[in-house]
């Protein structure tokens, strides 16, 4: 019998494991402005990924547009990586909510964005086993465009499938700030990026034997 993919948690706990620059070596895309942890990069093998319901059903106009537009990105970047749909937030690494993300203060100015990706290193036990795991909570305002709202969903899931970091060039779905076309497909250089990162060495999605203080994680994002 196939174990399941994606049970839900029974006890999780927060670590405090630090993002940190790599060295500025050359790599394949942008790889050298991906941040990774002490145990490797925050990756797993299978991404089981919650998106937020729509209140109501049957879905308004706009609820259903937004799912739509995350629904996109999210078949995207899952020819990339494997990922599966789940039903509840207990079950997931990743979680995507129809919100606005609050503002942010950044160097003395409170600031807006449209989307943001928050990570989180976890000790979560499943089934009775305990893993180390990212747990990424990805925001994606409601209040855009179509095309907008697909870029920066395909943008945050960059982030959340392992890209912490950003690319200086504007074709790029991490692009720092993206061209008068938005990027609604990963580039060639995304693509190379993140097959990078995926071949690094890891210990997330491997059993825990030690235990770590639980705090919370600064994400860079």
């Amino acid at each position: 019998m196939q174990p399941e993919l994606c049970p839900p948690q029974q006890q999780v706990r927060t670590l405090h494991v630090a993002l940190k620059r790599p060295a500025p070596v050359q790599r394949p895309g942008y790889a050298s402005s991906i941040a990774t942890t002490s145990f490797g990069p925050p990756v797993l093998k299978n991404w089981c990924v919650w998106v937020q319901p729509a209140d109501a059903m049957p879905a308004n106009r706009w609820d259903q547009r937004w799912f739509e537009a995350v629904s996109s990105a999210l078949a995207t970047w899952g020819s990339l990586v494997p990922l599966t749909r789940v039903d509840s937030p207990e079950q997931a690494n990743v979680m995507i909510h129809r919100q606005r993300p609050a503002r942010r203060l950044v160097a003395g100015v409170w600031r807006a964005s449209n989307g943001r990706a928050q990570l989180q290193i976890v000790d979560v036990q499943r089934q009775g086993r305990r893993r180390l795991e990212p747990q990424v909570k990805v925001f994606v305002s409601p209040g855009l465009r179509a095309e907008a709202l697909q870029a920066t969903a395909l943008h945050e899931l960059g982030h959340a499938f392992g890209l912490w970091g950003h690319s200086s060039v504007p074709t790029d779905a991490l692009a720092v700030s993206q061209g008068e076309h938005p990027v609604l497909v990963p580039s060639e250089r995304d693509r190379l990026t993140l097959t990078w990162v995926l071949q690094q060495t890891t210990r997330f999605g491997s059993t825990i034997r030690q235990s770590i203080e639980p705090a919370e994680l600064e994400s860079p994002e």
